[in-house]
């Protein structure tokens, strides 16, 4: 094996290892609300990690957002996405959004919120027709 190639798979390797794994293999159901009896994340709230991608699955953006045991983070409106998690208890399907006007222009992005909320694992993706349609769904929780 030539140095390049054995320099190359050591790369791989150390990314490979730094690489968390994640157990936990179960994809939950539309909202991600975890079931009632659901056991807490241990370890403490480590906060969502909130992603907005292009049509083509390209990476536009993301944040962390922690709410526990007060809203912190990088988020822009922490307070404000906090809030609105807690109005539809961590179920994002039922966020209160916020209505106005939007254009029928398709560009599609998606949304993702993957980590933990109050102490409950969430894993979840929707993709809207454009960012317009997304902020009136999600409200402060995606405006970053």
């Amino acid at each position: 094996m030539s140095l390049r190639a054995t320099a190359a798979a050591a790369v791989l390797l150390a990314l490979a290892a730094a690489v968390p794994v994640h157990a936990d293999t179960h994809d939950p159901a539309p909202g991600a609300v975890p079931a009632p009896g659901t056991a807490p994340v241990p370890g403490g709230d480590g906060g969502l990690f909130l992603t907005v991608s292009g049509g083509d699955e390209s990476w536009i953006r993301g944040v962390r957002l922690r709410c526990s045991p007060r809203p912190s983070g990088p988020h822009p409106d922490a307070e404000g996405a906090c809030a609105a998690l807690d109005t539809a208890r961590g179920n994002l399907d039922r966020l209160p959004g916020d209505q106005h006007p939007c254009t029928k222009r398709f560009d599609p992005v998606t949304a993702r919120a993957v980590g933990e909320w109050r102490g409950l694992r969430l894993d979840w993706r929707r993709t809207y027709p454009n960012a317009c349609v997304l902020d009136t769904a999600a409200g402060p929780l995606f405006r970053f």
